[in-house]
């Protein structure tokens, strides 16, 4: 760790930090319907759309009309996304004339999009076509953020009102979430990216003539796409010859925008923010950092405006910060620390960290921080392979996800998610004191606990069951591994944690495009999206029921420092009792057999 790096990590912090308040009271102005100055533009807009939808601005739903409009709107965008990629051979702007992917991978990609997970089980620049990236996938980056957003805002009425059903109407959160916040900022950002140097046409891809041809070695593969292997389980390598280069280009720079502002994380290319194309310079690594914590960030102040608590908006954000920090300067410190088996200087320290499978041009700093905020926010982009960190290092992304994605988290998810850990954090603080757990004027009672625990209890449950199937299940699990042992099971518990956390990154070690692996990383994105949305909207619904309670003895104070420590300590408690048998036999074992002496 140098100073310079940690100066930079604390730079990056301190300018979400600046942000937060002014993106949280445009949030909130947004949501409550009041004037903003976008309105001469859009105000038009979105009354062109409620007319031409027939949607009726001023009638609000019940939680259960809410949700609803939830799965159908979601529903009918899977089936939208999925047609596409299955027809992508017959539809415009195809120049390299890409055929259609297969059905189990277009139904993992369209599951993938609409859930805001964006895991790619194919490379984007060798499947995909013009059409299928901008009116397939980046449709649904604005679409499934702007779900998320809305979610969260009805989780936040849910805590703010009082004796009503109403909270809100799906389809005006919907569309004010996009027209006013994603549209813009994606806007703005991708004119940046493209002042950067990202790519941003419809030319069909270039081809450059090699001077030298040289011949490299790459793992065999049957028709499926699955590696094949010998009788003692290694990969079968076959020459290749490389006698030119394929220049990839495309609309990449819209793309890139709205995928960092809405956590999408689904890149263009297969590098994704690691290639030079969508991430050319130093300070466009910085912009598409700060684009990830923007909205989450700002949510927590939308949170203290709404329920008329500042300090507990300040208070949840402080956990997450908590919780960023100890991840980032964890992953910084493995990473500058190396690998032991790396040549090392007269004080006995690896020359350099790691710098395996990073871009020189981030280095170790800023390819651990990256790697710290898309996991904490649940991006799915990466600029570095998290296969390639030392053990400790890529235990910190598996360890973000595992957490419930709550450090700051996903565009809208990682605030119903940080609240359902509030709803719990109260409930054990009423217990400490013998007291019925109030939370903001409300009782918390039996049934918003059962809501939560049912919340807290299915994110597990769906990774444990299918990392474990997949890894003593050797025909259809492990033999998509890139390595064996306890790497080899970090590579299968990141991608289902990374699904179900509806993250999208991997460790890029396990070939995931098989029927086994598109269809239960499928199914665990669904899960983890639309089964925990449901207790989501119901506890919303309960609260907002609720009668005011005026505060008394045995009130917790939910805008204090000690509030911040318990509800760090409850999401900690929760991840490591839940996850800490797994990660014993993965990265931490690797971690000290990498200390022995042993590779994989």
């Amino acid at each position: 760790m140098t100073s310079n790096g940690v100066l930079q990590i604390l730079l990056f912090f301190g300018v979400i930090l600046l942000l937060t308040k002014p993106m949280g009271i445009y949030l909130t102005k947004v949501y409550s319907g009041e004037k903003i100055f976008l309105d001469f533009i859009f105000k038009p807009c979105e009354r062109m759309l409620y007319a031409i939808c027939r949607v009726y601005a001023e009638r609000e739903m019940n939680w259960k009309q809410y949700g609803a409009g939830v799965l159908i709107f979601s529903l009918v965008s899977s089936l939208a996304l999925y047609a596409i990629q299955r027809f992508q051979s017959f539809l415009p702007f195809n120049p390299q004339n890409f055929n259609a992917p297969t059905a189990e991978s277009s139904f993992n990609t369209a599951v993938s999009f609409v859930t805001n997970t964006n895991w790619q089980g194919y490379g984007g620049e060798t499947t995909m076509s013009y059409f299928t990236q901008m009116a397939g996938l980046s449709v649904q980056n604005f679409a499934s953020a702007a779900v998320g957003m809305a979610i969260a805002v009805v989780f936040i009425r849910g805590i703010s009102r009082f004796e009503t059903e109403n909270l809100g109407n799906f389809w005006v959160d919907l569309t004010r979430g996009t027209l006013y916040v994603l549209l813009p900022f994606s806007f703005l950002a991708a004119i940046f990216f493209v002042s950067q140097g990202v790519v941003q046409n419809f030319k069909p891809y270039d081809t450059a003539k090699l001077t030298e041809s040289f011949v490299v070695q790459i793992d065999k593969k049957d028709a499926d796409g699955n590696v094949l292997k010998d009788a003692e389980g290694e990969n079968i390598k076959e020459d290749k010859t490389i006698s030119e280069q394929t220049i990839v280009q495309g609309p990449v720079a819209s793309q890139l925008a709205i995928k960092m502002l809405g956590t999408n994380g689904g890149g263009f290319f297969n590098a994704n923010s690691a290639h030079p194309f969508e991430n050319p310079t130093p300070f466009s690594n910085f912009v598409q950092m700060l684009l990830i914590f923007l909205i989450p960030a700002g949510l927590t102040y939308t949170l203290g405006q709404m329920t008329k608590s500042q300090g507990h908006g300040w208070a949840v954000f402080a956990a997450m910060a908590i919780l960023f920090f100890a991840g980032v300067f964890t992953a910084y410190w493995a990473e500058s620390k190396g690998n032991p088996l790396y040549p090392k200087n007269v004080n006995q320290q690896v020359i350099g960290g790691n710098f395996e499978g990073k871009e020189t041009r981030f280095g170790v700093a800023n390819s651990a921080l990256f790697a710290t905020i898309t996991t904490g926010a649940s991006c799915g982009a990466v600029n570095s392979m998290h296969d390639s960190f030392t053990p400790l290092g890529g235990l910190v992304p598996i360890v973000n996800m595992q957490l419930g994605e709550v450090i700051f988290g996903g565009v809208g998810a990682g605030m119903y998610g940080i609240l359902i850990m509030v709803i719990l954090t109260v409930f054990v603080a009423g217990l400490m004191v013998g007291r019925t757990p109030e939370y903001l004027g409300k009782r918390i009672e039996a049934y918003d606990v059962q809501m939560a625990m049912l919340y807290a209890l299915i994110f597990p449950l769906v990774i444990l069951i299918f990392a474990a199937i997949s890894a003593i299940s050797p025909d259809f699990g492990t033999n998509s591994l890139n390595n064996n042992a306890a790497h080899g099971f970090s590579e299968i518990l990141y991608a289902f944690t990374s699904a179900t956390a509806n993250n999208g990154s991997a460790f890029a070690g396990l070939n995931a495009n098989t029927l086994w692996y598109n269809s239960t990383l499928g199914a665990a994105m669904l899960i983890g999206r639309f089964l925990m949305i449901i207790p989501v909207l119901a506890i919303a619904g309960n609260l907002a029921r609720k009668k005011r309670v005026p505060p008394t003895l045995g009130t917790f104070p939910v805008n204090t420092a000690l509030f911040t420590i318990l509800l760090v300590s409850i999401i900690l408690i929760l991840g490591a009792l839940t996850f800490f048998p797994a990660l014993s036999l993965s990265p931490i074992l690797e971690h000290f057999q990498m200390n022995a002496g042993q590779s994989f």
